[in-house]
């Protein structure tokens, strides 16, 4: 059996092969956050399609921190019936899901929260409309939100949970010397900046237990002039690993104007895939904790070799999933063709009008 296809462990949670649906924005919740029978159906079609490891798109763990409309809550107990639903559907095929939480800092929509967006400094000439600068009663506050958002996860039935710390979010905001120009505990130094998030991964394992899988998604780097680097992004998955962290997701890139996160539009060849690879090796070569590698992966046959070449552990895939859920069923019966996502970025126009991320190459869709 090809290693992909491997059963694995993460705690106690028992995993089906390598594959894992990276937290993609699904745009399916309805407008106040609650989750939908067509979000549960979303994830059970993944479930059917043998994907190893279903992560939920990114769960605003506060109002004042969502970033899109349509945006799943995880915000209050009320939230925990329909996201029951949500697992129970799941598991019912035999799935596995995690949920990730999330707090979107100076990203977070005023149209949408209400409020003025917070981060760990204004970010004056990064955004076009400076945020507010945290108080440390704030900071206590996001971190309290993170947990109680995990216990409600728990709750809910979900396998684990995934915390967001990456693509300018809020705690991606912390770890980033570019937007974190504090001068107290949380700013200045690698540790000091990391601080916020090792609080939110200690919080959560105080509420969930030792036994429930933890897993974070973060940049290796941020594309941003002064901004988290691979040097530092090995230091702070050091302290990940000494805190307890049962995962790390490979990511990169932020949405800050001008930047972006590198979801290249044309993968043809395989030296275009994988964009993170290096980091993943350096990480991988630490033999901390278990690696997931994202980003523009389309080839089962690369994967493989890049399991077999101690770059990851997992293979988490985004757009791919979007346009064919059942590619992990497909390549497992023998049909090894790449992923049939032509990567134009064209999926995420219908979530923002409110039908959900979808494919457009296979469907007829106006904006």
């Amino acid at each position: 059996m090809p290693k992909l296809f491997a059963h694995t462990q993460l705690k106690d949670l028992k995993l089906a092969n390598r594959f894992i649906r990276s937290a993609t924005w699904e745009g399916l919740a309805d407008e106040n956050g609650g989750c939908t029978f067509e979000l549960v159906d979303r994830m059970v079609e993944l479930a059917r399609g043998r994907v190893g490891l279903i992560i939920t798109g990114h769960t605003y763990v506060h109002p004042a921190g969502q970033a899109t409309p349509y945006q799943l809550g995880v915000d209050k107990d009320e939230r925990i019936d329909g996201l029951s639903e949500m697992t129970e559907a799941v598991h019912r095929e035999g799935g596995r899901i995690m949920m990730q939480l999330a707090h979107s800092g100076l990203k977070a929509e005023p149209q949408l929260t209400s409020t003025r967006p917070i981060g760990p400094s204004t970010a004056e000439g990064l955004l076009d409309s400076p945020g507010k600068e945290m108080t440390t009663d704030d900071i206590q506050q996001v971190v309290a939100s993170f947990s109680q958002a995990a216990q409600r996860a728990k709750a809910a039935g979900f396998d684990g949970v995934q915390i967001h710390a990456a693509h300018g979010y809020l705690l991606s905001q912390f770890l980033s010397p570019a937007i974190n120009q504090r001068t107290d505990e949380y700013g200045g130094s690698v540790e000091n900046r990391a601080r916020i998030v090792l609080e939110v991964l200690r919080n959560i394992r105080q509420v969930v237990g030792r036994n429930f899988p933890i897993l974070i998604k973060i940049n290796s780097e941020d594309f941003l002039e002064n901004g988290l680097s691979l040097t530092d992004f090995l230091q702070v998955a050091v302290m990940l690993g000494e805190t307890g962290i049962d995962a790390i997701e490979v990511s990169g890139g932020t949405f800050f104007p001008g930047r972006r996160i590198p979801s290249r539009k044309e993968i043809t060849f395989d030296r275009d895939q994988a964009y993170f690879r290096k980091a993943s090796r350096a990480l991988k070569k630490m033999g901390q904790v278990p690696v997931i590698l994202v980003g523009g992966i389309r080839s089962f046959l690369l994967a493989e070799r890049l399991v077999d070449e101690d770059v990851m552990d997992y293979i988490a895939m985004c757009r791919p999933f979007i346009r064919e859920p059942m590619l992990i069923k497909r390549w497992q019966s023998g049909d090894l063709r790449k992923a049939t996502c032509i990567s134009c970025n064209g999926c995420f126009g219908p979530a923002r009008s409110g039908r959900g991320i979808l494919c457009v190459q296979d469907i007829q869709w106006k904006s």
